[in-house]
């Protein structure tokens, strides 16, 4: 089995939960504390060993694509005005992978794993790959990505996604899965059910956006009819081949998923990251404690 190398991050929604602020730019450019959510997810898959990182996005993304690639101006700037460290840090950012953009036309449907149909020209038969929801990211010592990479490569599932325990109150807003009585390997999957509300609910196990595929996934997509609200969801492709018998596994993650997929949990997010920054969680903390007591 090759090594994996390749991850697709799906850039290509229209934010609409952060209206106005997502009229002119993508949800995924908007900053936790210094750093755009992208950046973020573009590390995480860097230092699980990722090389190219596939990007797709929608018409008018255009600072998406720009904020990977040089920026002159700002570099002479920078270099004018003596700000050496603050100069390194954006000339760093190019060379953090190889970068490949792919835009996901309008004649495709709505849906999670829409991006997976725009990508299908550029994933070799033989490769296996990530793929990373925009908005979600995490927290761990060793890498989600790497996780579930290490899984796929030890287990040879047609897929690995990364599942996180939700509380009750929760679990109708996520996809949940229902784990097999006896298997080979204890975290393969009988079914993921999408969004069903927490008395129907097979579990509290909810899916968010991290996932290795094989090729096959990909080939599965483009013959998928659309589920639920029209829309293409991975839950559907996933489930056809659970009932063919294939091994699709389910993997708690060790460490922790946060959300920004909404205003919320945006919030929750940046205060998470922002207290783990030595530089400035002491005066941050001091802040919310006061305004608390208010």
């Amino acid at each position: 089995m090759t090594k994996i190398r390749k991850a697709v991050i799906a850039a290509a929604g229209y934010g609409t939960r952060f209206l106005p602020a997502t009229k002119n730019q993508p949800k995924e450019m908007l900053p936790i504390i210094d750093k755009p959510i992208i950046h973020y997810l573009v590390e995480e898959a860097v230092k699980s060993g990722i090389k190219d990182i596939v990007l797709v996005t929608r018409s008018g993304q255009n600072t998406l694509e720009d904020y990977f690639d040089s920026h002159r101006e700002l570099e002479n700037e920078l270099a004018k005005s003596g700000k050496t460290k603050r100069l390194k840090e954006i000339q760093k950012i190019p060379k953090m992978a190889n970068f490949i953009y792919m835009r996901q036309q309008s004649d495709l449907p709505y849906g999670n794993a829409t991006p997976l149909l725009s990508v299908a020209p550029i994933i070799d038969p033989k490769e296996a790959f990530v793929y990373m929801f925009g908005d979600d990211l995490t927290f761990s010592k060793t890498p989600v990505v790497k996780q579930l990479t290490d899984v796929y490569e030890k287990q040879g599932a047609k897929a690995v996604l990364g599942v996180q325990q939700v509380s009750k109150k929760e679990v109708h807003k996520y996809g949940t899965v229902r784990y097999k009585k006896k298997a080979d390997y204890r975290y393969e999957i009988e079914e993921a059910c999408e969004k069903f509300p927490a008395e129907k609910a097979p579990s509290r196990m909810a899916v968010f956006g991290r996932f290795v595929f094989s090729h096959d996934i990909i080939k599965k997509a483009l013959s998928t009819p659309l589920g639920k609200d029209n829309e293409l969801w991975v839950t559907d492709i996933l489930n056809s081949f659970a009932r063919e018998g294939e091994k699709i596994i389910a993997q708690p993650i060790e460490g922790e998923w946060c959300t920004t997929g909404d205003p919320l949990n945006y919030l929750k997010t940046s205060f998470k990251f922002a207290l783990e920054r030595k530089d400035i969680n002491g005066e941050l903390e001091k802040y919310l404690r006061k305004e608390l007591k208010k």
